[in-house]
């Protein structure tokens, strides 16, 4: 497994979509831009998970970013605008929430690969995937609350789902950085390599192990994960976000059609 030769399976503008032996790669290729990701990158990696679903040879789906910095540091702020980030044709879209469904529901396994950074964005989209296999270098952990942007979704009910109610709050409420290790420790990720995955050594024996397994029995699993998956947070979730928000202006936060207008006491000093 030292050389793996990835064949191009599509090209795309910020995507590489490769396949080796039953396993096809999805690569964030915004290295530049510590792999944040804009509209165009999320249509993209769309493409590619439908092109998976639908494709029998392909029976694992492995998702990382270009370089070792980071794995992806969520939405790239340089395209924010209001009501979401702005696509090359001006339309306004926050859609990773429709890749991140994608994830959850495509009945093949999906393997996160962090190297660096899983950051924001980007830490939901490695929640969401069945395993993560981190490097010794990955940094997890959440900034939307600090800058208004709280995830009402996967991000916050999916994640307490994964390492509990107490953790799950700490991360929204707290904002802090957690080690691989610490990750590891909390049951975040599967596995922690020794090296920066640039082979994607460890991920790719964990693809050899699900690929082995009966594939009917990998059906139903993802049956079972499909049905059971959402739930929605509890509010306090957004109240207690919106503490920690530093903006001054009035500040709305969605949640499943709830709106709930920041304190006033965070507006003085204006």
């Amino acid at each position: 497994m030292a050389s793996r030769s990835w064949e191009k399976i599509k090209q795309y503008e910020e995507i590489f979509f490769e396949y080796f032996e039953g396993i096809a790669k999805i690569t964030i290729n915004r290295e530049r831009y510590r792999n944040a990701f804009t509209p165009t990158t999320v249509t993209e990696m769309s493409d590619a998970l439908n092109y998976c679903r639908n494709n029998d040879n392909i029976g694992i789906v492995v998702i990382t970013g270009a370089g070792d910095t980071a794995f992806c540091s969520g939405g790239d702020m340089n395209v924010k605008g209001h009501g979401g980030y702005i696509g090359k044709d001006g339309v306004a879209r926050l859609n990773i929430l429709d890749v991140q469904k994608q994830i959850r529901s495509l009945p093949k396994p999906v393997v996160a690969m962090v190297n660096g950074y899983a950051i924001g964005g980007g830490h939901v989209l490695h929640v969401v995937c069945d395993l993560s296999i981190a490097s010794e270098n990955a940094i997890f952990g959440q900034t939307g609350p600090r800058v208004g942007s709280f995830d009402a979704g996967f991000g916050s009910s999916y994640l307490a789902r994964i390492i509990g109610q107490k953790r799950a709050r700490e991360f929204w409420f707290m904002c802090q950085k957690y080690t691989a290790q610490e990750a590891f420790s909390m049951g975040l990720v599967n596995k922690v390599s020794g090296s920066r995955l640039k082979k994607c050594g460890h991920a790719c024996t964990h693809c050899r192990a699900c690929l082995e397994i009966c594939p009917v029995d990998i059906q139903e699993v993802y049956e079972d994960r499909e049905n059971g998956d959402i739930t929605h947070p509890d509010c306090i979730y957004c109240l207690k976000c919106i503490e920690v928000c530093p903006e001054k202006d009035a500040l709305y936060f969605e949640l499943f059609g709830i709106k709930l207008l920041k304190s006033k006491r965070m507006v003085k000093g204006k």
